[in-house]
């Protein structure tokens, strides 16, 4: 299924996400209670390494992991509601992160602190006149020859169900190649909280008419949890010394 792009917002208000003001399916759909397992592949393979920025961290469970993992890690998203319960998370994980309240396209105070900056599926949800913004704050973020991690729902792959917006491989190399040296661009899985139950009563409650959806869902893919996934684009990137 193709959803229409006039479907999605230009621009996600996440603070009322997820204080209920801006009604959302529930669960929500990225809120999976554990670290993506792209992002743990990627850890696992040695990818991750030093000091790291998450970046559009949510509800923290990315950031908890890598802490866990032995990493310095500060966590930044723009939803107050979110740091305060990713906060709780770290805590009843007992490590320590330094969740912070933070504009991802300025990134004010955080110049060449970075060894490894994770972008957890927020380029994705910025409107279009910010992306390039979020970019050069990254790489004024990042210390010489650091690593940039970015994840973004493949615009080339079917998606099971309404998103974000996609984004094509090349469009994420012309844009993040303006600031960083891009070394790959990937394809990956992101797991999300919805069952098929759910991902029916998100197409329905989006698309209503839509006369596919036991098409959709037939050919609907899941992981090991019986949870929907999406594909995304994993770019990795290195920023020039």
């Amino acid at each position: 299924m193709k959803y229409r792009s006039d479907h999605i917002p230009e621009q996600y208000d996440f603070e009322r996400i997820y204080t209920g003001a801006e009604p959302k399916p529930q669960p929500k759909p990225w809120d999976i209670g554990r670290p993506q397992p792209a992002l743990v592949a990627a850890h696992d393979a040695g990818h991750l390494t030093g000091d790291v920025l998450d970046v559009g961290c949510g509800l923290g469970d990315n950031a908890v992991f890598l802490a866990s993992r032995g990493h310095r890690v500060t966590a930044v998203d723009i939803a107050e509601t979110a740091v305060r319960e990713a906060r709780q998370r770290a805590a009843a994980a007992s490590v320590a992160v330094d969740f912070v309240v933070a504009d991802a396209t300025r990134l004010e105070g955080y110049t060449g602190r970075f060894d490894t900056i994770v972008d957890s599926a927020c380029y994705h949800s910025l409107a279009a006149d910010r992306r390039e913004p979020y970019i050069a704050a990254l790489h004024r973020a990042a210390r010489p020859g650091a690593v940039l991690h970015l994840f973004a729902f493949a615009a080339e792959f079917e998606a099971p169900f309404p998103g974000p917006h996609r984004h094509t491989a090349d469009s994420l190399r012309e844009v993040v190649g303006g600031r960083w040296k891009v070394r790959s661009v990937e394809p990956a899985t992101y797991s999300s909280s919805l069952g098929p139950a759910d991902v029916r009563a998100v197409i329905e409650s989006e698309y209503p008419d839509d006369e596919a959806i036991e098409e959709s869902l037939a050919r609907l893919a899941l992981d090991d949890q019986g949870k929907a996934t999406m594909p995304v684009w994993h770019l990795r990137a290195e920023r020039p010394d």
